[in-house]
């Protein structure tokens, strides 16, 4: 298929030239043919930018970057010609779509990269032995990320990194309970912090996978918007041994939420039952010290300055509790209207709790008071 000015466009993204298709645009679903390329997924690319090269500043090993289902290319062409990486393999099904990237990758004149025409993980199981490893791996599939976990982890080397994209919203909110067990081993529970629940059964099925081929997960960075979520993870060969999956307990009652290793078919604040979802992730899912360096890689790059806010929120909440609240949440229970962010948070903190925003709600706060200690605060 030629490459027609009739179908295809060039635009320019970060500082990177790429050719779309034209009705990916205009329409208000990107259409899948001629080839896919989602113009609103431009500040998940900057994100996966400033990740990477926050990584590859204090990697130390080949730098080599797999991307298994490329679309027309967008992040891996934006990597090759962006970070500093000695190879980029970029892979995808559709000879249109690589057709398109190839003109893209002439147009920036880009030398470190290999297109490949593979199903998925017919392409990683080929980057599974040692020496042919990625030492970045990135997975963005339509719908649910969870089939390329096997292949995905035994494609990153030692101390790399695999950033997977779940799209299956729907699922993941707890709308389809039946299917999210089915894919990712848990139960969500419908929640105001349904987005927070949903990475952390992501990271819950990765987990689990990880465990079974002997490797462990640690999250470096996740990524909530309103048509994806994203984790980072870096892959390390070793046996995972800490307790790092459990429950959330939610209590749809008096609104008390906990993390916890075992399930708790009581509520400890009101005594009623309360709702259950998991198993999932229950550790840490931001390392601050990586966050940090993404802050830190920002000015070297070409990023929407939306990204720097949420970074610094991701900051201030690396080391807090588990699971937030929101703003509108609390002033339903009370009935009143909500109060500003800052000083719900300042007064937490005067009252000698822990407290911060999230990255994942604009009106949502971490904090280690309970709900009844939060109204009162109120």
């Amino acid at each position: 298929m030629e490459v027609s000015n009739e179908l295809f466009q060039e635009i320019i993204e970060g500082n990177t030239k790429l050719l779309v298709p034209k009705k990916s645009l205009t329409e208000k679903v990107p259409p899948i043919k001629p080839a896919f390329f989602n113009p609103r997924a431009r500040i998940n690319r900057d994100f996966s930018i400033i990740a990477y090269a926050a990584f590859l500043k204090k990697f130390e090993g080949p730098k080599i970057f797999l991307e298994a289902l490329t679309g027309v290319g967008a992040r891996g062409l934006r990597a090759a010609n962006e970070l500093k990486i000695e190879k980029i393999i970029i892979n995808d099904l559709n000879p249109t779509a690589l057709k398109i990237a190839k003109e893209s990758a002439i147009l920036n004149n880009l030398k470190n990269i290999e297109f490949s025409e593979k199903e998925a993980c017919v392409f990683l199981n080929e980057h599974s032995r040692k020496g042919n490893r990625g030492s970045l791996v990135d997975i963005d599939p339509f719908g649910s990320p969870a089939a390329f976990f096997d292949c995905g982890i035994r494609a990153t080397m030692h101390g790399g990194i695999l950033s997977t994209a779940a799209t299956d919203l729907q699922v993941l909110n707890g709308l389809f309970q039946g299917a999210c067990k089915r894919k990712y081993g848990g139960i969500p529970v419908r929640v105001e912090y349904g987005n927070e629940m949903a990475i952390r059964l992501v990271l819950g099925s990765l987990r689990s996978v990880a465990a079974r081929l002997g490797v462990k997960i640690i999250p470096m960075f996740v990524e909530s918007e309103m048509h994806y979520y994203r984790t980072y993870v870096k892959i390390l060969n070793q046996i995972d041994q800490e307790e790092n999956v459990g429950y959330i307990i939610h209590c749809k009652n008096c609104g008390h939420r906990k993390i916890s290793l075992e399930q708790q078919q009581e509520c400890e604040l009101c005594k009623l039952k309360t709702s259950i979802a998991g198993p999932l992730w229950i550790g840490k899912i931001f390392d601050k010290e990586y966050v940090k360096n993404m802050i830190d890689e920002i000015a070297n790059l070409e990023i929407k300055k939306s990204c720097e806010k949420t970074l610094y929120k991701c900051l201030d909440e690396a080391e807090m509790p588990a699971i937030y609240f929101t703003l509108d949440e609390i002033a339903k229970k009370i009935k009143s209207s909500p109060p500003k962010l800052e000083k719900i948070i300042l007064n937490l903190k005067k009252n000698g709790f822990t407290s911060s925003v999230t990255s994942f709600n604009p009106t949502g706060f971490r904090t280690n008071a309970n709900i009844n200690e939060i109204i009162k605060i109120f």
